[in-house]
């Protein structure tokens, strides 16, 4: 008898003890199919289903479905399952510590990002700061270089932060989801992960790929933003976990999702739980729904418009004069700590209150050196040039920033002692590529922004 087989009985017999709240009401169909009819009526007034009733709340997996879905999907797991550098960490107690923290950092590497891009930055990171100690050591600085390219860098100020903590409480990793809640950026999410995975507690995850199986699963139409809603995709995928195999289970139910439970083109002939589908039993009944209308789509907010002039500042020294290269300067600043991209560097950069022409943009940029760093362009500086580069887009998820950038070339009339006690001042050669190179990147760290040619 194959091993799996064993496992599963193992898990079987455990889970008969464990799940105690599991009774299928026979109102649940009447529900579904009077949400269906709603649904219906909303898809030709183009308008969204109404909200489900609170009794989304009475909503359970059965025992005989629990004990099903374990099997099956991590049956499905064991064969299918994708060659990942992060679970080739043995989770031995020689390496329990840094099982945990292989665990956390893939963990938040992967939130709002694709699991292809994440890999090689996953093997970078963990080559240079191989334990939570040695990323304890490194400056803020040095993570976002590393983090240049994933993006909300938020996640990673954290992640420095939480290391921080862990380190100076003694150094040994936390295991339950209260104790790792309790640490700097870890949400119920990322703690029921780590817990799950690397120290196999039997916790539920719920995230976007888990809550698009279960609301399949049991043809749940709420909108999964709502907070009920959220409780109650946390209890059933707390019913669902595997006692013996939580982590695998966990990542089974993600992989699932993120494989061939997609968004809008579901593999249902291949998909190992297809069984025990509501949504595929239903779309087979009547042919106006669908698997892909679970869960509901949630109409995003609208993007916030904002507008920055952005003054990549040169500063030539004598030596440029007369036809050297090698000592000319790039003022960059640190952003605030706190509020979007929180202490990462740029060039001078100010926002406008609305679209604003050529003049107006000089105007603003020209204020802000002078109230900033005592800069005065008319008394304490000669322009060697002032060339409007062109203007380019960044989107965030909530803000859409267009950016207005010139190259503003100085000769400074005497001493720069005023400008390098404000900020930081970069040496760098000064080439048209490399002017350009860096403007598509204005807003990153300023190591990043550094190309030597």
């Amino acid at each position: 008898m194959p091993v799996t087989i064993c496992l599963h009985f193992e898990t079987h017999c455990l889970a008969g003890n464990l799940n105690e709240r599991y009774s299928v009401s026979m109102e649940e169909e009447k529900r579904v199919m009077m949400s269906l009819k709603s649904k219906k009526r909303a898809r030709h007034s183009r308008e969204l289903p109404p909200k489900e009733s609170d009794d989304i709340e009475d909503i359970s997996f059965s025992k005989d479905e629990t004990l099903q879905i374990r099997a099956s999907l991590l049956e499905w797991y064991d064969e299918n399952q994708r060659d990942l550098p992060w679970r080739r960490i043995s989770g031995g107690s020689d390496e329990r510590d840094k099982r945990g923290y292989a665990v956390w950092v893939s963990e938040v590497m992967l939130q709002q990002t694709r699991v292809s891009t994440v890999i090689d930055y996953f093997k970078r990171w963990m080559n240079k700061w191989p334990t939570l100690h040695h990323l304890a050591q490194a400056s803020l600085e040095e993570v976002n270089e590393m983090w240049a390219g994933l993006g909300y860098y938020r996640r990673v100020r954290f992640l420095l932060q939480g290391a921080k903590e862990v380190v100076e409480e003694g150094g040994s990793f936390p295991e339950t989801v209260s104790e790792l809640r309790k640490i700097k950026g870890i949400g119920e999410y990322t703690a029921g992960a780590i817990a799950s995975i690397a120290f196999k507690k039997a916790v539920p995850v719920v995230d976007g790929n888990v809550v698009r199986v279960i609301s399949r699963l049991k043809a749940i139409s709420a909108n999964p933003k709502d907070t009920a809603t959220v409780k109650s995709f946390w209890k059933l995928a707390g019913q669902l976990v595997d006692p013996c195999r939580p982590g695998d289970f966990n990542q089974a139910l993600m992989e699932l999702g993120a494989t061939l439970c997609s968004l809008s083109n579901p593999g249902c002939a291949v998909c190992p739980i297809s069984a025990k589908c509501h949504a595929l039993s239903l779309s087979r009944q009547n042919e106006s729904v669908h698997v892909s209308d679970y869960p509901t789509k949630v109409v995003k907010a609208k993007q916030r418009h904002e507008f920055s002039a952005v003054s990549v500042v040169e500063i030539l020294d004598c030596q440029e004069m007369t036809g050297s290269q090698s000592n000319s300067k790039y003022i960059l600043v640190k952003r605030p700590n706190e509020g979007l991209l929180a202490g990462l560097w740029e060039f001078p950069s100010i926002l406008l209150e609305k679209e604003a022409d050529l003049a107006s943009r000089r105007k603003a940029i020209d204020n802000f050196l002078q109230s900033s760093f005592n800069l005065d362009l008319k008394e304490s500086t000669r322009i060697v040039s002032r060339e409007d580069i062109g203007e380019f887009v960044h989107v965030f998820s909530h803000i859409r920033l267009k950016m207005y950038v010139e190259l503003l070339v100085l000769h400074p009339k005497g001493s720069l002692y005023v400008l390098t006690y404000y900020l930081m001042v970069i040496e760098a050669s000064k080439t048209k590529n490399w002017t350009k190179r860096v403007l598509h990147g204005s807003m990153l760290m300023a190591k990043t922004l550094i190309a030597w040619d």
